[in-house]
């Protein structure tokens, strides 16, 4: 079990070793990548030697933030995870490292304490609302390209602040970072405003697959690696469409399914107030948060949509209260 630390203890922690390596979850999102960016970016101002290490390779979307890749050209003294709520979302060329995991700072409520210590928020809306907080207490400048790492972070996270795990803490945070030096307007327009042709080609393919479930309360999607692999699709087009069953009127719970390389199925569940989606997941081995979450379930297609279907019925029929997942 991890030692639950504070901000200050954090601090002290990464300000005693010089070469660090940051890991981030594999099929990386905003909010893994801008917080590991701001983590690296804040460290190399303070003379640390520092690199960022993924499973699968950083989308292009996100080069604005310009991170180093870990290149084996140091030996890391202490290793530090952001964003990642369980061992199982490291991927192949993590998790190594992973299992000698220092510190690990998250906003995941479901995290499984992998790492030796932890800086755990779950009231925060996004990993990078932590870390802002954090590179606040180290005394590091929130410089423009740090400002742009952590609101893509925040904003993704938070559906471009759509989502309700927006807080006010979520807004001011977000002020700061626009005063700082944000992008914001270019950040929107790339990460919220522009799809590539693959992604629409994506979409295609996944609405071609739609199927509803449970009086149509239920939409799920099924993209295969076959698919997947035809539209040259990469995480950014992926993780963007998960959101997309939820917001057909009537849906209360909005399932992705992907098939990975290994022919297991990473999925996505996205839910409606009063819905948890947290519970669903964790009764597969997933987790993350009430309105958003996720799990990987190793089997054929048909087993495993049985499997998820069963624990949405469940859901849906007997609710898990929220306080039981806090």
């Amino acid at each position: 079990m991890s030692e639950i630390l504070d901000i200050a203890a954090v601090v002290e922690r990464l300000l005693k070793v010089d070469n660090i390596l940051i890991l981030c979850h594999k099929n990386p999102d905003g909010d893994t990548i801008g917080s590991a960016g701001a983590l690296f970016w804040a460290l190399k101002a303070l003379g640390k030697n520092v690199m960022v290490l993924c499973s699968d390779e950083i989308p292009a979307r996100y080069n604005y933030m310009n991170i180093a890749v870990f290149d084996d050209s140091y030996s890391p003294e202490y290793i530090v995870a952001v964003d990642v709520a369980g061992m199982q979302l490291f991927g192949d060329v993590t998790v190594s490292w992973a299992e000698n995991c220092h510190l690990c700072i998250d906003h995941h409520p479901s995290n499984s304490r992998y790492a030796d210590a932890m800086l755990l928020d779950g009231n925060a809306a996004a990993t990078a609302e932590v870390m802002y907080d954090l590179l606040v207490a180290m005394g590091v400048q929130i410089t423009p390209i740090i400002a742009n790492c952590l609101y893509t972070g925040i904003a993704t996270d938070t559906g471009c602040f759509k989502f309700a795990n927006v807080t006010p803490r979520t807004h001011t945070t977000t002020a700061k970072l626009m005063e700082a030096g944000a992008e914001y307007v270019m950040l929107n327009e790339l990460l919220f405003e522009s799809k590539s042709r693959r992604r629409l080609a994506i979409e295609r393919i996944a609405l071609e697959s739609l199927e509803y479930h449970f009086d149509d309360t239920c939409a799920l999607v099924v993209l295969t690696k076959e698919q997947i692999a035809e539209t040259g699709a990469d995480g950014t087009d992926l993780e963007g469409i998960t959101s997309m069953p939820r917001t057909i009127e009537g849906v209360k719970v909005g399932i992705t399914m992907r098939q990975q390389p290994t022919g297991s199925y990473k999925v996505s569940v996205r839910t409606s107030t009063g819905v948890n989606a947290c519970a669903i997941c964790a009764r597969l081995g997933g987790g993350g948060h009430h309105r958003a979450s996720g799990c990987e379930i190793i089997g054929g297609l048909q087993n495993a949509k049985a499997a998820l279907l069963t624990e949405v019925e469940r859901e849906l029929k007997n609710p898990t209260p929220i306080e039981e997942q806090e």
